[in-house]
């Protein structure tokens, strides 16, 4: 693998000038402006007969302006400024790239390299602007430096408003980055900005690769929004979509050339069977330089901090994941089976990423288990900083979903929170987005369901329910974030047990935004217990900040007794006791450690808890042998 990657690096070091070089193609491909105003555009359409511009400033005439055929399927254009000095095509004009195809047809198509497109109101399909405002955004605060602690926030921009509309940029700067500030996390993980014609696909079908999503705002609207959060010291990532690309044609990359593959593998190939898609061919030259140069200009023109690379598995493999487990036999991994040129263009685009931005992220999600995916390039590894810890989520609704309280076994919750690769980074969540959606469900639902309807108010009764949902609710997360890995993330309304699920306008909803919001308010709402969670998903952030167990080693877990149903384990100079067992308190229970003293504790009364315990009491150990250590104490 290391071979493969070394041989397409130095092919690119010969034949381009070399990987920066390689990767600064979006300033030349696309139509871009000179300080001159004159215009120069370029686009790669190798099964073209001839290419076009046209648009607004030529009247729409088809073949007013008709490219240069230069070598290896590129074509070339020079358009001049005009006689006032002013650019011809001037910003916020409308455009499309012509293309005589090899059966003559026409096809109007928008330029993969477009950097801003619009759908105006009553039609289906997008339209390209040309974007290039007299001032951009100018960035005023530098990006935060690398975290040894990632506490990952992740964000949907269009539903991260109580109101059921597509919410904005400005909103999201404005109304949510304060809150996730103040809730403690670090890093903003940024879902759905790469531009997607459909919106109910969660921006997982991407029609516009170096667009950010218009239905949002402007993209300099999306540089104001990272530039604040510079500015708290919160990293921000992007969802970056690497994997598949929409099969649309008049808005999207497919079929732009009027051949089936261009971008794409022909053929079934080149279709995802389940997701109904097309895959790129990460063997093909210009493929390479399109989605190289896309990672560079995401990082550079709007500073975003690295990637989660979304649908790794899917990547790595011929069969996609597709009706295959993955049991950890090294036989999974290495064969014809595996996709080596997809591999080694994840090898590519994180060598050249930590060589140019050795500042920037980069997280895998990848439920394989790929041996060494976090390892570095030049160990043979695919070069990722972090892979997310898929198996943890599916375990708790596992647990939750087919087992009563007394049936939880201890041995297998500590198993999955600690089974993960040697000197890898896993990133621990107990639900992400995949949860939320319509047809699934949140912790807080599988755990109070209907009763979150009824009994969410401090004004009724603490039903048995209620209780069992918010404590369960607590102890799932901490456990998960204190035990589960190097890092840690939740979607953004499931720390205070968001009520219902996520669902996007669509036809079978009646376009409906009402599941398709966050209702923040629910927790500045003081009759409600929903502050309770929040205010516990804060308290924990803030004490990983203040002690740093995720950047520190491995726990060492002292104890999972079953019949107890007790886990405690030690990291980062703390202990940590949890008490799964659903009806049996404990005094005097003897556990390893040499001086405690409560730093957080579920079942406080500001955590919606019942105050058993006393906060001001110090205790001290005794040479009493336990579990392995020489001290050891009675909680």
């Amino acid at each position: 693998r290391y071979s493969l990657f070394y041989n397409r690096l130095k092919n690119i070091e010969e034949n381009e000038g070399g990987l920066d070089k390689f990767s600064k193609s979006y300033k030349t491909f696309g139509v871009n402006q000179f300080v001159d105003g004159g215009i120069y555009c370029k686009e790669w359409a190798p099964g073209a007969e001839a290419v076009f511009l046209t648009g607004d400033f030529n009247g729409w005439n088809p073949f007013s302006h008709p490219y240069k055929k230069m070598e290896y399927g590129k074509w070339e254009l020079f358009i001049p400024p005009g006689q006032d000095g002013y650019p011809s095509v001037p910003h916020g004009s409308k455009l499309k790239v012509v293309i005589r195809a090899q059966n003559g047809d026409l096809l109007y198509r928008i330029s993969p390299w477009a950097r801003y497109v619009v759908r105006d109101e009553g039609k289906v399909n997008y339209d390209w602007v040309h974007w290039n405002p007299p001032q951009s955004y100018i960035h005023k605060h530098p990006s935060p430096k690398r975290l040894k602690s990632l506490r990952i926030y992740e964000s949907h921009v269009g539903i991260a408003s109580p109101e059921g509309k597509i919410a904005s940029y400005k909103n999201f700067t404005y109304n949510v980055l304060p809150r996730i500030k103040d809730l403690g996390y670090n890093c903003v993980q940024l879902m759905a900005i790469m531009e997607h014609a459909y919106y109910a696909s969660f921006g997982y079908q991407v029609t516009s690769f170096f667009a950010s999503s218009s239905r949002y705002g402007t993209p300099d609207d999306l540089k104001e929004m990272i530039d604040v959060a510079h500015s708290m010291g919160i990293t921000v990532l992007l969802d970056v979509v690497h994997s598949h690309a929409s099969k649309n044609s008049e808005d999207g990359l497919n079929k732009f050339d009027g051949t089936d593959s261009c971008f794409f593998h022909s053929g079934p190939k080149g279709t995802h069977q389940l997701w109904d898609s097309r895959l790129f061919d990460y063997a093909n030259w210009e493929v390479l330089r399109f989605l190289l140069s896309n990672l560079r200009m995401w990082i550079e023109d709007y500073r975003f901090d690295g990637f989660r690379f979304d649908g790794v598995t899917s990547m790595l493999y011929h069969h996609h994941g597709i009706g295959t487990g993955f049991s950890g036999d090294y036989n999974e991994y290495f064969g014809l089976h595996v996709d080596e040129d997809a591999l080694c263009y994840l090898m590519l685009a994180n060598h050249m990423i930590n060589f140019l931005h050795p500042e920037c992220i980069t997280i895998a999600e990848d439920v394989s288990g790929m041996p060494a995916l976090c390892r570095p390039v030049a160990e043979g590894g695919g070069g990722f900083d972090y892979r997310l810890a898929m198996a943890i989520p599916d375990k708790w609704i596992e647990i939750i979903k087919e087992l009563k309280d007394e049936d939880w076994n201890m041995g297998n919750i500590v198993y999955t929170l600690t089974n993960r690769r040697y000197d890898e980074k896993y990133i621990a969540y107990a639900e992400s987005h995949d949860q939320a959606l319509v047809g699934d469900k949140t912790l807080a639902f599988r755990l109070m369901d209907a009763e979150m309807y009824t009994n969410m108010s401090v004004l009724s009764p603490l039903t048995p329910v209620i209780d069992r949902g918010i404590q369960l609710h607590k102890m799932i997360r901490l456990i998960t974030h204190a035990l589960g890995g190097e890092s840690y993330l939740n979607f953004m309304g499931n720390e205070f047990g968001h009520p219902e699920w996520l669902d996007f306008p669509r036809k079978g909803n009646n376009e409906s935004y009402h599941y398709a919001r966050r209702q923040f308010n629910l927790t500045e709402d003081h009759l409600l217990r929903y502050r309770f969670l929040n205010t516990f998903d804060r308290d924990m952030n803030k004490f990983e900040e203040r002690f740093g167990w995720l950047a520190s080693p491995p726990a060492f877990v002292s104890e999972k007794h079953e019949s107890n149903k007790v886990i405690a384990f030690e990291r980062a100079g703390l202990i940590f006791i949890f008490n799964f067992h659903p009806c049996q308190s404990y005094v005097d229970y003897r556990v390893v450690i040499f001086k405690y003293k409560i730093l957080l504790d579920s079942d406080a009364a500001e955590y919606g808890g019942h105050q058993r315990l006393d906060h001001s009491t110090e205790y001290f150990s005794e040479a009493y042998p336990h579990n392995y250590r020489p001290n050891s104490l009675m909680v």
